[in-house]
């Protein structure tokens, strides 16, 4: 065992003295250590039940015979930091949960992992950690939030945003406001539509490294502890034949999670995180592998902010492995590869059906032939730049408008709640990449003014910045090189004209080469926004031509 390290021989007296001033007793130590990672906190509503999921865990570590030991991951709550200078923290402290992994697993020699994530950059930061230590390892998220409900409508986070914008615009009163308030959230769990953490943990699902079903069954289901009493058991299982995380994690099984990716219609971060930690479990994927999986994968669900449904629908449909047989009708996964539950993909899914096709809809009768994520290029993003397809309107999908340009969200918000964006304007929004922002903040916030203000259908939204999962609307994010280094959109001005063009994947700015030339013989690379501090050393080493933000100490 590795944990051996710590514990045999002489040598280890003063080692197994401090686990002895735990209570640790020898029975306990003489067994397989295993690291159970927990973003428990108070201040993140998708992680303040993670206490009970880890003690199931922990419960079934013990059924199996190992000894399970808790340590803490830090979490932010994105909607709480949404819309201030805490956004810029949030994207960053996947690279800091990696890195604690790693730090904490290799200090005190486990010999596996089970990762207790639930929210949007926890999920693939541990997942990033874990792959960098290739032990066995299992996951399992604290799960989605149930829909909450105004009005006798179901109802979720992303519309209190829209409601904000409503509100501005004179079209609904203060009390209305304070009812999506009250009633959007009504309980623990990772926010109700297919936003990145409910993403994340649905591709974790297709990765192969967490049980059926984390993907979709509630926070508050019983369900969900049973899923990590058995998740608890699956590691000792992996332990004893050997199985580390990066068996599976193979490159079969990210194309399998981008194909489920496009047929859900998840977050465009998931095109930020896949890549990040596929780095990391020695995969290379890139994102015009995204545009190739897409153009023969449809999409099969609308799930908020894409349409009415949400995670609990999904859950009582089937669930992500309803949606994998489905795909496997066109023979679209490799349904042969290893997962944590022992079994073979085709094997976990032969009793698997659809329960609603209104949900999850047959392969044979799609939203889309193409799925829910488009990865544009063009002179004005020559790397990559990410749309959630799926959420847009049809009439958005080709789109030509003129520029309204702002330095930073918080300008942007100003004008599109002074009444100053019209019908046809393209916004741009940069300086928020990674090292412009610093920190690449999501840009919630104004799509969803935009959105509550009834223009979702008539206004793009472009960004150097991010967009949330819960983003709808032409909302074009990740626009890269960034305006920080010296990318095009740095040199967009005021009345531009801005091409969409979403089936053909392209985004252009129509200004001659001469006007172009001259203006970037005038742009002035501005100053870090920090100068010391984690975001400072963020914006030093990240690189935003790398949209998985991928940086090393």
């Amino acid at each position: 065992m590795k944990s051996d390290r710590v514990k045999l021989g002489a040598a280890r007296v003063p080692h197994r003295s401090l686990f002895k001033a735990m209570g640790y007793i020898d029975e306990e130590i003489d067994k397989p250590l295993i690291g159970v990672v927990t973003a428990k906190s108070e201040i993140v509503p998708g992680h303040s039940h993670l206490d009970k999921v880890t003690e199931a865990v922990k419960t079934g570590i013990r059924m199996a015979g190992g000894t399970p030991i808790e340590i803490p991951a830090i979490g932010v709550c994105d909607g709480i930091a949404m819309g201030h200078e805490g956004m810029k923290y949030s994207l960053v402290t996947r690279e800091l949960i990696a890195d604690s992994i790693e730090c904490m697993a290799t200090a005190h020699a486990f010999d596996g992992l089970v990762l207790v994530p639930n929210c949007d950059k926890i999920v693939p930061g541990m997942l990033m950690g874990a792959a960098r230590m290739n032990l066995p390892t299992t996951l399992v998220s604290g799960g989605p939030m149930l829909a909450g409900t105004v009005n006798g409508k179901k109802t979720n986070l992303s519309v209190t945003f829209e409601a904000v914008g409503a509100y501005n615009a004179g079209k609904i009163s203060e009390e209305e406001l304070r009812e999506y308030e009250n009633h959007a959230c009504p309980g623990c769990g990772s926010c109700s539509g297919m936003y990145t953490a409910n993403s994340m943990n649905c591709m974790c699902e297709v990765l192969g490294i967490a049980l059926p079903g984390n993907g979709a069954t509630p926070a508050v289901f019983a369900e969900r502890i049973r899923l990590a009493k058995y998740t608890g058991i699956a590691v000792m299982d992996m332990l004893a034949k050997d199985i580390k995380i990066c068996d599976i994690l193979n490159d079969k099984a990210f194309n399998n999670s981008l194909t489920v990716d496009m047929a859900l219609g998840c977050s465009t971060n998931t095109m930020l995180h896949l890549p990040a930690i596929a780095h990391e479990a020695g995969v290379h994927i890139n994102l015009d592998m995204a545009n190739e999986i897409s153009s023969k994968t449809p999409n099969l669900c609308h799930l908020a902010p894409a349409g009415h449904h949400h995670m609990e629908d999904l859950h009582f449909a089937g669930g992500v492995a309803a949606v994998m047989k489905e795909l496997t009708k066109q023979k679209l996964l490799d349904t042969s590869l290893m997962t944590v539950t022992g079994k073979t993909i085709a094997e976990n899914l032969e009793k698997v059906m659809n329960k609603n096709p209104e949900v999850i809809r047959p392969i044979e009768n799609p939203y889309s032939v193409t799925g829910g994520i488009a990865v544009l290029k063009g002179n004005l993003a020559e790397d990559t730049c990410v749309v959630k397809r799926s959420a847009v309107a049809p009439e958005m999908l080709v789109n030509k408008g003129k520029a309204k340009v702002f330095n930073s969200e918080e300008e942007a918000i100003v004008a599109i709640d002074g009444g100053k964006i019209e019908k046809g304007d393209v916004v741009v929004i940069r300086y928020e990449g990674p090292k412009g922002g610093p920190g690449m903040r999501e840009m919630l916030q104004p799509t969803a003014c935009l959105a509550g203000m009834g223009l979702d259908k008539d206004v793009a939204l472009i960004t150097d910045g991010r967009f949330s999962g819960a983003t709808r609307g032409a909302c074009i994010g990740h626009v890269s090189p960034e305006a920080a280094e010296g990318g095009l959109i740095a040199l967009v001005e005021d009345g531009d004209i801005i091409s969409i063009d979403m089936n053909a994947c392209t985004i252009e700015l129509e200004v001659d080469e001469e006007t172009l030339a001259k203006r970037r013989m005038n742009w002035v690379k501005p100053e870090p926004k920090v100068t010391k501090g984690y975001l400072a050393r963020y914006a030093k080493l990240v690189s935003s031509a790398n949209t998985g933000a991928i940086f090393k100490s």
